[in-house]
């Protein structure tokens, strides 16, 4: 996906609905993260839901998408009082459509995943900035000044 791109026209499940990513409203920031309760993924959803406010007084929507299933978000959304919705790509629609089903390494074995990555559009739904293989310390709060500076 390059800058410029509109928002990808695929569906996703939110509180058990099917929602199409493009109907969201924009500015939208849409990140991808591999998975529910783990350290680098809760700390990454606990930071983007301590600047929810900030993110919503831009009028930025915020969402969260992994190939996690609906019940596995709202049970991750409860245990860490989460105020970002999660997205639910469960046959990797979104994934491949913004190109984060990528191979992965881990202790010399290969595979596949989500890259962590966050995608920024702007109020006319084109993309204005992707970040690639996300560091999670101090992210969202360099999201949030990309988007404000909109």
């Amino acid at each position: 996906m390059d800058e410029g791109s509109k928002v990808p026209d695929v569906t996703v499940t939110i509180d058990d609905a099917p929602v199409s990513l493009a109907n969201l409203g924009t500015p939208l920031v849409v990140y991808f993260y591999p998975k529910d309760d783990t350290a680098g993924c809760t700390t990454e959803a606990k930071d983007f839901t301590a600047l929810a406010n900030d993110f919503a007084a831009a009028g930025v929507t915020v969402v969260g998408v992994s190939k996690d299933t609906p019940a596995a978000h709202a049970k991750f959304t409860a245990k860490h009082a989460l105020a970002v919705q999660l997205a639910s790509d469960v046959d990797g629609a979104a994934c491949e459509a913004f190109g984060v089903w990528v191979e992965k390494a881990m202790y010399g074995r290969k595979y596949m995943g989500i890259e962590r990555a966050t995608f920024l559009f702007g109020a006319d739904g084109t993309l204005a900035k992707t970040w690639r293989k996300v560091r999670v310390a101090g992210h969202a709060d360099a999201v949030l000044a990309t988007a404000k500076a909109l």
